[in-house]
């Protein structure tokens, strides 16, 4: 017990060291080196305008239109890629009939369909779903299906051997075996549906994080475009972080 707690102590410390030590780096060299904000924003000073601009409730507004985005797409995107990976795994038709657009759609550049789906939906927020649907759809479906596909075909002829139903074939042993393929779908489409969101906003939008980031580009306030990018990365920790913690619940023989 006393060395998993040392083990534990000597992961955050040097965690947290490194942090630490970023951002101070990161201070010397834009305070000292630089020494200009219209290039590189210090720490303090994204800390600052992250401050003033929640006081002025800019910042809330533009998390929150961000926020509803962004989940509004993740779940839609996690729902269908379940659906679509289930299908393709126990049926050779759906995924003879499927393969070509998950491949070919998985390949092409959605972020250069954007542009397209602000035209057709407008500036409002279901544009910017669709995009993050785009992003985060493959990675899901894609796991799901390898997670199913990578159950003990063995196991699953033993249990049909003592009269296990499909149902319970299904529960037992496809789903446990395929969920933490099905996480890390949904871990790699949280980086991928915030990397949507910024830049369907970009294009065009009234609020959002990446609004905040393209106006403060526009008016070289690079203070304001660091605090935007940096709520971002800190969401994508939180929720990267969540996961690892459902994770942990959910399918703890995965770990040591």
């Amino acid at each position: 017990m006393a060395s998993l707690w040392r083990s534990v102590t000597s992961r955050n410390l040097a965690g947290t060291l490194s942090v630490v030590g970023g951002l101070t780096l990161w201070e010397l060299v834009s305070r000292l080196l630089v020494a200009n904000a219209l290039f590189l924003a210090a720490p303090t000073q994204i800390v600052q305008a992250i401050w003033a601009l929640t006081l002025s409730g800019e910042m809330e507004r533009h998390i929150v239109i961000s926020a509803i985005e962004f989940a509004l797409g993740y779940v839609i995107a996690s729902v269908i890629g379940v659906v679509l990976g289930f299908g393709m795994a126990n049926s050779a038709t759906v995924k003879q009939a499927l393969q070509p657009w998950i491949s070919g759609l998985y390949a092409t550049p959605t972020i250069a369909l954007a542009p397209l789906f602000i035209l057709w939906l407008g500036i409002g927020i279901w544009s910017k779903v669709l995009v993050v649907i785009f992003l985060v759809l493959f990675p899901v479906t894609i796991n799901t299906e390898a997670g199913l596909r990578t159950t003990s075909e063995r196991l699953i002829e033993m249990l049909k051997s003592f009269g296990a139903s499909r149902s319970q074939i299904f529960f037992k042993v496809s789903l446990p075996s395929a969920l933490p393929f099905i996480l890390a779908g949904l871990k790699l489409g949280i980086g991928r549906g915030l990397i949507g969101v910024v830049v369907a906003e970009l294009f065009g939008s009234r609020a959002g994080l990446g609004r905040l980031i393209s106006q403060s580009a526009d008016a070289f306030n690079m203070p304001e475009l660091f605090a935007g990018v940096i709520v971002l990365a800190v969401a994508g920790i939180a929720m990267t972080a969540g996961f690892g913690w459902l994770e942990k619940r959910l399918v703890p023989w995965t770990k040591d």
